[in-house]
Order: C-alpha cells, then structure tokens, then sequence
C-alpha cells in the first residue's frame, strides 16, 4: 500500500476553531494509507496578479511549492455568508497561479464543512466544489460531509462528544483513503 501525503487547509483561523478540532480529529482517524498536515493560510497575502511577477511575495512561493509536494488535499472549512471564507478562497487563489501552473491540478480531494448551524454548512461546501472542479481537483463525491450543530458534538477539552460522529468520520477518512489510492495509482512518483 502506497502512503499518500495529504494537505489539509482549515477555513477557519479562529483559535478555538470548531474546524480545526474536526481537522484534528481527521487526522486522527486518518487510515495509514494517509498521512495528514494542516497547512497555515492565515499568513498568505492576498492574492494580486500585479505582484505575481518574477519576485511574487515569498509566502506565496513558499505555500507554492510546500503544497505541490503533497498527494491530495482535504479542505475543512465553516460557511460564511453562503459561501467559503475569504482566508481559505484566498489560498485557493494563490496555488491556482500563475496560469498553467496550478498546484492543484490533478490531485485527489475532499470537502468537509463545518458548522454550528443545522445544514452543517451546505453552501459552503458545494460553493467550494465548484471551484474545484475549475481546478481539476479531483474530488471525493461521496460520502459528502455536512458537519451540523458542531457546537454540541466536543466537549470543553476539544475531545469529540459523540460516537456516531466518530464512526461517520471514519467512514469519511476510509473512503477518502481509496479515493485518494485509485486516483494516485497511476501517477508516476
């Protein structure tokens, strides 16, 4: 069994973020075909075509070529105003330039969205996937990952409350494993 490396960018940058506890936990329930990161957004300046010349701002470079090194990447993210946050469309931005350069090309993906709210933050989701399958991202249609009410489902610790969330998780991570298998097993390493 190959082990894929996978990039994992949390939409949230709130320090008690209830997106980063889920996207510890994924890494946590992950199968040991995958190995997970959680990539830091927060720092990327905005993106600027203008800047985005020979000499671009080194943490675009930087978050650039980090990036590119992974096998797949797995996207946590709330919903804000029926959309994704801007810090994580942002990210988006950067890795999608410069034209034909995009280090989202061709990777395997998945979208979770996470939320206090009772639809667990559909819009977001399905307004990501739509720029994703611009990017050719490959992603994981099912099963999709609509996290609702997050706010009841950890307790003070930031330990999940809730064993039926833990074994959809599961699920979740295991059928991301095999999408992630059968859309890498061609590539040439």
């Amino acid at each position: 069994m190959t082990q894929n490396k996978i990039a994992v960018f949390v939409g949230s940058l709130r320090r008690e973020s209830y997106n980063r506890k889920m996207a510890t936990l994924l890494i946590a329930l992950a199968p040991v075909s995958l190995t997970l990161e959680i990539i830091e957004i927060g720092q990327l300046p905005l993106y600027n075509e203008d800047l985005d010349n020979d000499t671009p701002p080194k943490a675009w470079t930087e978050f650039r070529e980090r990036v590119m090194k992974f096998d797949g990447v797995l996207f946590v993210t709330p919903e804000y105003n029926r959309s994704v946050p801007a810090v994580l469309k942002n990210s988006i931005d950067v890795g999608s330039q410069p034209y034909g350069k995009s280090i989202w090309n061709g990777k395997p993906g998945a979208v979770m969205s996470v939320s206090p709210g009772a639809i667990g933050g559909f819009g977001a989701n399905h307004h990501l996937r739509q720029s994703l399958v611009f990017l050719n991202v490959l992603t994981m249609q099912q099963p999709e990952a609509y996290i609702g009410n997050v706010s009841v489902l950890f307790d003070e610790s930031g330990n999940l409350a809730n064993d039926s969330l833990r074994e959809f998780v599961t699920k979740f991570m295991q059928a991301f494993g095999a999408w992630v298998e059968t859309n890498n097993c061609c590539k040439v390493r």
